[in-house]
């Protein structure tokens, strides 16, 4: 048997053709961009008012992100989480960094000095800034396991996106080469979360590749097209959207688990945003639920009522 040796010239050839497994956030601009295209989403839209909300919180996060850092795992963590195929910063970890309830109410803070802020806002900001640190972990748990029937649907978002703001800056300091591949491949990498979306990109070495967006941490990695993102199954993949709608974002459904999860295509909406163009879509959810299919997870940003009788 010949053994071919490679020069290093032809190695970085062989890894610039690779398809590549993570997009960690763009620390500097990730929320920003996020709330720009939730602004722009907001015009002619049924729920305008609440995407607009959604877009001052986001403005908030970029603003408190600039100036916060968490504590980074130790090296024995990544190890670990390596040799056992573990995500790296897991979001249901006990030992969660309390200082994201500063971070809260510095997102509280900005929301409300933005202006507009209604009497029932105001009610929900007074509400959660009562709540004792022990009460706001309680409810951390229940969102992040959404444990539905434990949740505050008013209070949720806000508590979410202090829980964004912390583990998208570890995600964004993190070193992809220390990103372990899980046995779950519809999970995080880096926190174990759910995605929210998916995208198809374009551009460079990421030309034509679907990637899932989490949705704690803003994390992207890459899942090959027409399979499920819930399930795994490449079975009864089909694709719905609105007649004369937005063509660049459709549900992507599956006949195996019956549910779906959106897709967006960049190579028509450059500026399409995973997270926000899901929020900003509810019509597709209210036409997939009603063909009988279920979200794989909620957007962190929209959380549902659930009944009293549940």
């Amino acid at each position: 048997m010949v053994q071919r040796i490679l020069e290093p010239g032809q190695i970085e050839s062989l890894d610039a053709s690779a398809i590549p497994r993570i997009r960690l956030p763009e620390r500097a601009t990730v929320f920003a961009t996020r709330a720009a295209r939730m602004r722009k989403l907001a015009d002619s839209n049924p729920i305008g008012g609440y995407v607009r909300l959604m877009a001052s919180l986001a403005d908030a996060q970029q603003k408190v992100l600039s100036s916060f850092e968490a504590t980074m795992p130790p090296k024995e963590s990544i190890a670990k989480a390596q040799e056992h195929s573990m995500p790296l910063v897991p979001a249901l970890a006990s030992d969660r960094d309390p200082a994201w309830h500063d971070v809260l109410h510095r997102l509280l803070d900005k929301v409300e000095a933005a202006g507009a802020v209604t009497p029932a806002l105001a009610k929900v900001l007074d509400t959660l800034r009562a709540k004792t640190d022990a009460d706001l972990d309680t409810q951390a748990d229940a969102i992040l396991a959404q444990r539905y029937s434990e949740i505050d649907p008013a209070g949720a978002p806000f508590i979410m996106a202090a829980l964004q703001v912390v583990w998208t800056d570890l995600a964004s300091r993190l070193d992809q080469r220390d990103i372990p591949y899980l046995d779950t491949p519809g999970l995080c990498p880096v926190c174990g979360s759910l995605p929210v979306a998916s995208i198809v990109r374009i551009g460079g070495q990421y030309e034509g590749y679907r990637y899932l967006q989490c949705g704690l941490c803003a994390n992207e990695w890459h899942m090959v097209r027409t399979k499920c993102s819930n399930c795994d199954s490449t079975k009864g993949i089909a694709y719905h959207g609105i007649a004369g709608g937005n063509e660049a974002l459709k549900a992507e459904s599956c006949d195996e688990c019956h549910t779906y999860r959106k897709i967006g295509y960049q190579e028509k909406d450059y500026d399409i945003e995973p997270l926000a163009d899901d929020l900003a879509s509810l019509t597709l959810d209210l036409l997939m639920n009603e063909a009988g299919y279920q979200r794989s997870a909620p957007n962190p940003l929209l959380w549902p009522e659930v009944p009293s009788d549940a």
